[in-house]
């Protein structure tokens, strides 16, 4: 792999309740457990909301790419994401959903964008066959 970025962070304190910082000081975070993990729901965030920003992003890049190559476009599209944590038999993992929308695109031509994006972000090729990932497509 040749290297053209490598993004970090530190983490302090009891890692899901402790505190997170880049190195370059451009994202400084409070860490939070969630109630639903027998937390206390404080003010902070936690690893899968910063994931489902960070997938959503990569997706959403990956989608305007593979329209410009296709020479179509996608204007106005978003992109919503839900990272679960859930226990299985062999501890804890994660699944994703991705709900992508595509204004002035039929839901034919939104899908064949959303898979093409599917297959060059990063993020999808990195939890493909690790975790469920599903994706929704949504002609606006």
């Amino acid at each position: 792999m040749k290297v053209m970025y490598t993004a970090q962070a530190e983490v302090e304190g009891e890692g899901r309740k402790g505190r997170g910082r880049t190195d370059d000081g451009r994202l400084e975070v409070d860490l939070s457990v969630p109630s639903g993990m027998g937390g206390d729901d404080g003010q902070g965030t936690n690893p899968e909301q910063l994931f489902a920003v960070g997938y959503a992003a990569c997706f959403h890049g990956a989608l305007k790419k593979v329209a410009r190559e296709a020479g179509d476009s996608a204007d106005g599209s978003k992109i919503d994401s839900a990272v679960s944590l859930g226990s299985a038999e062999d501890g804890l993992t994660l699944a994703v959903e991705l709900q992508v929308t595509i204004p002035g695109k039929s839901q034919e031509e939104a899908q064949k964008l959303v898979e093409a994006a599917h297959q060059v972000c990063p993020y999808s090729r990195a939890t493909r066959g690790n975790i469920e990932v599903t994706l929704t497509t949504k002609n606006g």
